[in-house]
């Protein structure tokens, strides 16, 4: 019999367990990356996390005999439903064993919690918007992920179905081979470059010892270019700098762009390395006693990058800032010897950033999902 419990955040015990599980379900799973515990338990403490500041989400673990055999989150994320005026909850941090009734117990558990907050719809898998890692893994199940993108198993498909689940958007994943990428594409970034200038339009790299004014240039760009994407909600300050410090020490400022006009910052694009190269060797995300020097060594070997952000202020768009971002990325990935970035995650019916991508011969390898459900 499967039993449904509460997690008390307060206590240690209960909130390991609900971290460590994923380790337990995918252990020997070659392409199952481990979160780290630390960043994982100050995201769900809401002492520690910025998201408990605006908003509020209860955990569920499933037992069977005293053993977790499943895991869920119930979010009511306060600042999406300012900010869309839609009256929708999420699940997120979803695990289970492939038991159709036990993954049913959980997403009743989330269901129920969501409709007590009044809440008659939810949507996800989130953790705890689409400024954190979202998605349900539907295509390419053969490779790891990339720094902040989901895992899971096949059938986790079939599982949210059969509860009722139906798809809202997938979110495409972009494969960019730096060997693959002709010379003209390349020539073409800089002409592109060239006509910009003409339009008092420059673009260079982020300047590391201003981070924190960097930043300030960063968020309202994002927060604008980013507010037509489904299920998104403005991230506040506390959050992009809690981010920002956790993904600080993997930066490369090489991988950083800001587009200006006028002083003004009016494109940001982002890419960092795939830190997941090295992080999938930390045995259940620990990095005490030897996981930091697994992890050390796994950094100066990274092959690869993924392009977090990329996006305009509304009026700049159809200029081609965002393939001169791109193309900026792919010199810079050869020059480093990178073989490939990946650039995710691009809505589905975001015709104009999928143009651009076919446009420099990205293509799309990997697919996650949003689903919904009344209830």
């Amino acid at each position: 019999m499967t039993e449904i419990v509460e997690v008390n955040v307060g206590d240690k015990r209960q909130i390991r367990r609900f971290i460590d599980f994923p380790h337990d379900l995918y252990a020997g799973d070659p392409n199952y990356v481990p979160m780290l515990y630390m960043e994982q338990e100050a995201l769900l403490n809401p002492a520690k996390s910025p998201f408990f500041r605006h908003s509020t989400a209860a955990y569920f673990l499933a037992l069977q005999d005293g053993n977790v055999v499943g895991r869920i989150a119930a979010i009511l994320n306060r600042n999406h439903i300012a900010f869309t005026g839609r009256q929708e909850g999420f699940f997120g941090f979803f695990d289970v064993i492939n038991d159709q009734a036990v993954a049913n117990a959980l997403l009743d558990a989330a269901a129920a919690w969501l409709r007590k907050q009044g809440i008659p719809k939810v949507c996800g898998p989130t953790n705890f918007s689409t400024n954190e890692t979202c998605g349900l893994l539907v295509e390419n199940f053969d490779e790891p992920p990339t720094i902040m993108m989901t895992y899971n198993k096949p059938y986790y498909i079939g599982l949210l179905e059969n509860y009722g689940f139906t798809k809202q958007v997938d979110l495409l994943c972009y494969l960019l081979p730096t060997d693959e990428m002709p010379e003209k594409v390349v020539a073409m970034g800089e002409d592109l470059e060239a006509r910009l200038a003409k339009r008092g339009i420059t673009i260079r790299q982020i300047d590391m010892k201003r981070f924190k004014q960097e930043l300030q240039n960063f968020l309202p760009v994002y927060n604008e270019s980013w507010a037509e994407n489904t299920g998104f909600v403005p991230m506040t300050d506390d959050e992009i700098n809690q981010i920002a410090k956790d993904m600080r020490p993997v930066i490369d400022p090489d991988f950083v762009y800001f587009a200006e006009k006028d002083g003004k910052t009016i494109g940001v694009s982002l890419t960092v390395p795939n830190v997941n190269e090295a992080q999938i060797k930390l045995e259940r995300g620990r990095l005490f006693p030897f996981g930091i020097f697994k992890l050390l060594l796994g950094l100066r070997k990274i092959k690869t990058v993924r392009i977090i952000a990329l996006g305009t202020l509304k009026e700049y768009r159809r200029l081609g800032i965002d393939v001169c971002f791109y193309i900026r990325n792919i010199k810079t990935a050869k020059r480093k010897g990178i073989i490939h970035g990946e650039a995710s995650w691009i809505l589905e019916n975001n015709d104009a950033m999928n143009r651009a991508l076919e446009h420099i011969n990205g293509r799309v390898y990997r697919k996650y999902r949003l689903y919904e459900k009344n209830i």
